[in-house]
């Protein structure tokens, strides 16, 4: 139970320590998108490779196709919403328009950690141990998120009392949602792990293409397609080697 905790707010510590480095730190926007671009390939790779070969073996493809479809449309739905306000600007580095929230990035980026969270506390449930993959690509994705909303924020004269306020509590939210994971899903059926699997799976591949590869393209340039492969490579290595 601890453990999903533990790890639970370490992968989203990172959202925090993107945020110390973004307030102290002058990057070139070009090394933040390839961050950015080398964590997707990774959370790509996790979401196909791990979540949804597990959901189909546990499942079977219909539970698997009723999970991904729900967790994209469902990413898809509320990312729109977000929208209006601001929130896809949430792993970007741009001033925002006037009329647009940071309260919006910062539910933005609740809708993309608190699901991932969640699947880390399963894992450790399923497992009675760490899934490094999905530990991993969830921790490097965070990163450069922190960083660049932050950078994006401050633009917007956020103060730094405020800007860390907001990604300190992600990094609680997170751990509890891991924590939570584990605990409510204890004696929850091989077809419910499985749905709950692909649903993530379907909101992280939806929350990739939408938000995170078109903000690497924009900073980055072409090279990014390279980076992101990379990175799907890695992840397909890593589970090898679990």
């Amino acid at each position: 139970m601890w453990l999903a905790l533990f790890v639970g707010a370490i992968a989203g510590s990172s959202v925090f320590l993107g945020a110390l480095t973004g307030l102290r730190v002058k990057f070139r926007e070009k090394y933040i998108a390839m961050i950015m671009a080398f964590g997707a390939g990774i959370l790509l790779g996790a979401a196909a490779f791990e979540l949804l070969t597990e959901s189909v073996e546990r499942g079977g493809i219909i539970a698997t196709t009723i999970g991904f479809l729900c967790g994209s449309i469902a990413f898809t739905s509320f990312n729109l919403y977000l929208y209006k306000k601001g929130g896809h600007k949430r792993k970007s580095s741009d001033r925002n328009p006037q009329d647009h929230s940071g309260l919006a990035i910062f539910f933005g980026t609740l809708l993309d950690a608190i699901p991932e969270s969640i699947i880390i506390g399963v894992n450790i449930l399923q497992e009675g141990k760490i899934g490094w993959l999905f530990f991993i690509a969830v921790f490097i994705s965070n990163f450069p998120e922190g960083l660049s909303s932050t950078v994006g924020l401050k633009k917007n004269g956020y103060s730094h009392t405020k800007i860390l306020s907001m990604w300190a509590t992600v990094f609680v939210l997170t751990g509890l949602s891991a924590l939570a994971g584990y605990l409510f899903l204890k004696n929850a059926m091989p077809e419910t792990i499985s749905i709950i699997n692909a649903f993530a799976a379907g909101g992280i591949i939806a929350m990739v293409v939408d938000t995170m590869v078109p903000e690497a393209f924009k900073k980055g340039g072409p090279l990014v397609g390279f980076i992101t492969s990379l990175g799907l490579l890695i992840s397909l290595v890593l589970i090898q080697l679990q």
